[in-house]
């Protein structure tokens, strides 16, 4: 039996929920799979992982031995750094992750500028609209756009990002601009995975206190693109990033509403496991992209989507927030 093996399936499946999805994930038969957990369950004399058929959870066993293999995995990952000499200079291969259009539009002119100054860097650049988890999906860094709680994730904040209400111009003359957030009751809306929900928060200018407003999308997307492509058309107002509409906000193709309940714009981190001593290769890159992202955010200040500014990395925990 190879233990390491099989302590990497253990942690793989907790991670993904289910021994189909670490199957999956190692491209290994199911079978295999489980027949590798039970012969490390019989080597350790201890029952890990209880299944049923619909949940997957730890026995008490299952979680200390779980909490072990990652400091495991994690020192046999800076062994292997160290070997490689990625705490000496910077080389080796970096992945990070961050929203599709945010990743388009900053993060490739990044760290394409990054790889030319760091020759013996190779990058992995995954751009998804969901959030990837950073152990199982084998990622260093991640963008996170979102009030991030405590954890063991350490983030450096790099600036803030606002949010706005807009519509095309047609919709607006024939419908009426909104005054007041509850007008979208009667507006026909586009909605998808972001700072749209089903729900949207405003701020009231007098109390400074926030409220809600059930919307009843007319239309509902996946993605950014498509719902800036639907309020183009005219098929309701959305509430976007604005980096996702500046671009039709300064041709006055769309139009932002409601400006006075605009809520406080919402910060936006790099962050990456804490993990004790950084690969030099992890370090250089948080410095670079930091500094090239506030200069590039800060270039025009009355319409860039962050206000861009710099402080102390601290812990929060890998975030569920999104887009």
């Amino acid at each position: 039996m190879d233990r390491l093996e099989a302590m990497t399936i253990v942690l793989l499946t907790v991670g993904k929920g289910s021994l189909t999805a670490a199957a999956k994930a190692l491209n290994m038969p199911l079978p295999t799979i489980s027949r590798k957990v039970q012969e490390l369950e019989s080597h350790l004399g201890a029952k890990i992982l209880q299944r049923s058929s619909r949940t997957l959870t730890l026995t008490n066993a299952g979680q200390d031995y779980v909490a072990g293999i990652e400091r495991i995995i994690e020192e046999r990952d800076g062994v292997e750094r160290a070997a490689a000499g990625e705490y000496m200079r910077p080389r080796g291969e970096l992945a990070l992750t961050a929203p599709l259009l945010f990743g388009q539009m900053y993060m490739l002119p990044l760290v394409t500028d990054f790889l030319n100054a760091f020759p013996e860097i190779n990058f992995r650049l995954l751009l998804s609209d969901r959030n990837l988890h950073l152990h199982d999906d084998h990622v260093d860094m991640a963008v996170r756009i979102g009030a991030l709680p405590d954890s063991s994730m350490i983030a450096t904040r790099i600036g803030l990002m606002d949010s706005v209400v807009c519509g095309s111009p047609n919709l607006i003359m024939l419908r009426g601009a909104p005054e007041h957030p509850r007008d979208l009751e009667r507006l026909p809306c586009v909605i998808f995975a972001g700072p749209s929900s089903a729900v949207w928060t405003f701020q009231d200018p007098e109390t400074q206190r926030d409220f809600q407003i059930n919307i009843v999308p007319r239309l509902s997307v996946t993605s950014a693109e498509s719902a800036v492509q639907a309020s183009l058309r005219s098929t309701g107002c959305s509430r976007l990033y604005r980096y996702h509409c500046n671009d039709a906000l300064r041709a006055e193709t769309l139009v932002q509403v409601l400006r006075p309940f605009d809520v406080k714009s919402i910060p936006v981190h790099l962050v990456h496991a804490a993990r004790g001593q950084l690969p030099l290769k992890m370090r250089v890159f948080l410095d670079f992209a930091a500094t090239q992202l506030r200069s590039t955010l800060s270039s025009s200040p009355s319409e860039a989507p962050f206000l861009a500014q710099m402080v102390e990395p601290f812990h929060v925990m890998e975030a569920t927030l999104s887009i």
